[in-house]
């Protein structure tokens, strides 16, 4: 996201670092994985297919695959594995067995100027992509640097998390120009009403 935009309510947010993590954003502050067409728009928008993939043939299957997964992983980054054990570990299962589809074959090909281009080698299936995602989030959770900087964020109301890169990793929101703007416009507010009383 530029310096000074925000991502419109009903758009999908690219920012929290991990693609499994802005997965988990397609929930907050509503659904945005409510028809195929939106889910279209996010898989292509996370680079998990070449831009300009056809994806028609995603249907109504391929949400319920999306957003089961995307429980599964709110529940493993969310969740500490010791609050309700079994639970973790069947969602961990779940990830685990989601990972191991083979992910989207890739091909170089010319393309209109002559450059090697990225496509796939043939229509991308649901399963695929859902191990792409998948994936990533157990390269997250076990990474223990990366799973060191994983943070929900302080804004009042948001439920996103994000992994910290910043430096020092201090970061408190899931973004400055949202999150982080309405706690700055919230404390001059307390601080005037204090200088008013």
């Amino acid at each position: 996201m530029a310096l000074g935009t925000a991502t419109p309510p009903n758009e999908p947010r690219f920012d929290a670092g991990r693609i499994c993590l802005d997965l988990l954003a397609t929930a907050h502050p509503a659904e945005r994985l409510d028809a195929v067409g939106p889910l279209r728009v996010w898989i292509t928008g996370a680079a998990l297919v070449p831009p300009g993939t056809p994806l028609a043939h995603a249907d109504a299957s391929w949400l319920v695959g999306f957003r089961e997964l995307r429980g599964l992983i709110g529940q493993l980054v969310r969740i500490p594995c010791t609050a309700d054990p079994r639970t973790y570990e069947s969602a961990l299962a779940r990830v685990n067995e989601t990972a191991r589809a083979a992910p989207p074959a890739p091909r170089a090909v010319r393309g209109a100027d002559g450059t090697l281009v990225r496509e796939l080698a043939g229509p991308p299936k649901c399963a695929a992509l859902l191990a792409v995602v998948a994936r990533d989030a157990v390269e997250l959770l076990t990474d223990p640097v990366a799973r060191a900087a994983v943070r929900e964020c302080e804004g009042d109301n948001c439920a996103l998390v994000y992994l910290d890169t910043s430096r020092g990793r201090r970061r408190r929101w899931c973004s400055s120009e949202v999150c982080g703007n309405r706690e700055r416009v919230a404390r001059h507010r307390r601080r005037a009403a204090l200088a008013r009383a």
